[in-house]
Formats: C-alpha cells, sequence, structure tokens
C-alpha cells in the first residue's frame, strides 16, 4: 500500500506552482497551433508511449502533431505521488514541446465500495502506479486538485468503484458520494470526469445514461471511452452513444477492441476492430462536440508501448479523416 505523504506537505512541495487552465475563465499560455487540426482538441495519454515523460512529450509532438496529451504516469510514478522537483520538472518539458494538458487521469473512486462484497475487478497489484483504499480517497481528492491546477486544468478524471456483480444494493450510495465529491468541488472550479471503465460498475453507454441521470450535478461530465463500453460486450456506436445525453460528454477516450473466438474481448489498434470510430466521429461532430479527445492505446501489439501507439495513431487519424473531422 503505498503511503501519501500529508496534504500541508504535499500542498507545500507544489509552491506557486498553479497555472492557467485551457479549460478555465482565464487567458490560457498562447502556444503556436498544433501541427494536426481537428474538430476535437486531440491528444494522448503519454505514459502509453513511454514512461520517460520527455521522450513521450517529444514524439507526441513533434511526431504526432499533437498541442495537447493527458496525464497520468510519469517517470513510473502516478501523477499524485510526484514530488514537487517533479512537477517543476514536468511543467518544464510541458512548455518546451509548447504542449497543454486535457486533463488529470486520476485514480479517484478505482477502489472498493465498503461493505460491498470484493470485487473480482478489484486489483492484486496497484494500477499505474496508484492503490488508495476507500478512507484514503479524501486525500487522493485534494492531491488530485494540487496537482490538476499546478499543471493548468481543471479536469479530473474519477470512476465509481471496482465493479460488482450486483451493485443495486450500493447504488444510491454510491450515486451520492459522486454529488457529494461534485459539490466539494465546485467552489474550486473543477470538473469530475467520470469515466464508464469495463471494470467499474458504470461501464457502458447506458449505464453511463443512468449514473448521469442520477447525478444531476453540472460539474460531473462523462469522459465517454467506446472501447471499454465494447469491451464490456455493448455495441458502443451507436447503441451505446445514443443513451447517452451528449450535453454531458465533457472528454473522449480512443481505444479499439476486437472479439475474440471464445467471444471475449482484447484490444486493437485503433482502426482494426469492431467499434465504428468513423461513424462515432461523424455522430460527435453532429451533436457539436468540440472538446478534448485522447488515444488511449492499451493494445500491446506493437512489439513497444512508443510503436503500438505510433501505429495506432496512424489508424485513429486514418479514421478522423474518414469521418471529415480533421
Amino acid at each position: 500500500m503505498l503511503a501519501p505523504p500529508s496534504r500541508r506537505n504535499f500542498l507545500a512541495l507544489l509552491g506557486g506552482a498553479a497555472a492557467t487552465s485551457i479549460l478555465s475563465d482565464t487567458t490560457a499560455v498562447a502556444f503556436p497551433p498544433p501541427a494536426m487540426s481537428s474538430h476535437f482538441k486531440l491528444s494522448i495519454i503519454t505514459d502509453e508511449i513511454s514512461q520517460d515523460f520527455g521522450h513521450a512529450l517529444e514524439v507526441a509532438s513533434k511526431e504526432f502533431g499533437l498541442g495537447y496529451v493527458e496525464l497520468r504516469g510519469l517517470w513510473n510514478k502516478n501523477l499524485i505521488n510526484l514530488d514537487g522537483k517533479e512537477i517543476a520538472e514536468a511543467r518544464r518539458l510541458l512548455d518546451k514541446f509548447g504542449l497543454q494538458v486535457t486533463d488529470f487521469a486520476s485514480p479517484l473512486f478505482k477502489t472498493d465500495w465498503p461493505g460491498a462484497p470484493m470485487s473480482k475487478f478489484s486489483p492484486k497489484k496497484p494500477q499505474f502506479g496508484a492503490d488508495f483504499t476507500f478512507s484514503q480517497q479524501d486525500e487522493v481528492l485534494e492531491r488530485c486538485i494540487a496537482v490538476a491546477k499546478a499543471f493548468g486544468t481543471a479536469r479530473i478524471r474519477c470512476f465509481d468503484f471496482w465493479r460488482l456483480d450486483d451493485p443495486k444494493p450500493f447504488r444510491e450510495a454510491m450515486d451520492d458520494k459522486l454529488r457529494q465529491t461534485a459539490a466539494r468541488v465546485l467552489d474550486k472550479k473543477i470538473t469530475l470526469l467520470l469515466e464508464n471503465e469495463f471494470a467499474c460498475n458504470t461501464a457502458t453507454g447506458t449505464e453511463a445514461g443512468r449514473t448521469l441521470h442520477a447525478v444531476q450535478s453540472p460539474n460531473l461530465l462523462l469522459n465517454w471511452d467506446p472501447g471499454n463500453a465494447a469491451y464490456r460486450g455493448e455495441i458502443a456506436f451507436p447503441d451505446g452513444f445514443e443513451k447517452l445525453p451528449k450535453n454531458r460528454i465533457g472528454h473522449v477516450h480512443c481505444k479499439d477492441v476486437v472479439r475474440k473466438p471464445d467471444g471475449s474481448f482484447e484490444w486493437a489498434a485503433m482502426g482494426r476492430g469492431i467499434i465504428d470510430f468513423v461513424g462515432q466521429f461523424r455522430a460527435l461532430v453532429k451533436a457539436g462536440y468540440r472538446g478534448t479527445m485522447s488515444l488511449e492505446t492499451h493494445w500491446q501489439g506493437g512489439g513497444t508501448p512508443e510503436e503500438s501507439s505510433r501505429q495506432s495513431f496512424a489508424g485513429w487519424k486514418e479514421e478522423l479523416s474518414k469521418a471529415d473531422a480533421l
């Protein structure tokens, strides 16, 4: 179990590092336009390329032509475990490559719900360098807020606890926890992005539609992930997408999925799987979505994370082009 430092010490490490947010009312840092432009603000989760943060940024900026990145793991550490010097270095590198941060991919609420049976999806070892109990979530949230602001974003990705075989007895309490957390960060101008995660209780478009209807908090939006929905067995587009309130989509993840002969699923490079991403991108444009969108490679068939991301990026770019979204 990781033992995070106290909130006071952690905030002291950050010092005055808060930057302007690309999605806040403040004026953002002026960077040159990205080499690859789109209807969407395109980015990639950097640790899908490399844990060497500087190298990942160089690939994202110079090779892929992106203007944005999403942060999760840097130098084999989860973002909320970075110290002040590491945060300062990370910000220096972002400035060097002219990249802005879309959102903070936090581990908030990726934990078991107290009093419920142990989830079969509860990991045996930390995921993405993070492993926090339910009792630690308040401190996780405070550190997420501080780190997000230090990196110039007001948006924090979250989840709704490891998936239960029968969540119904606990669902209202989970919804209430999301409401309480959204209310807690509202005056800090923080937006929570609830991801439909295949291993959590909101996994599909249908489930996401239900959760968003139950939790009407204006600063809780959806991180729509068609790949996770498909991995759970839903036809992500058009079926899952149709169930979503389009005005509550705050971020989009892109990764593809294939169905194996035994009926289970595995990740695929973008454009090589079963998801109709061309239709999905066209539908997002038609719905007026102009927000952020990240490639989350996950597929490992390229031999290395970098090469896998390179191939998946090529497929992503082709799908966006076919959808007239570039």
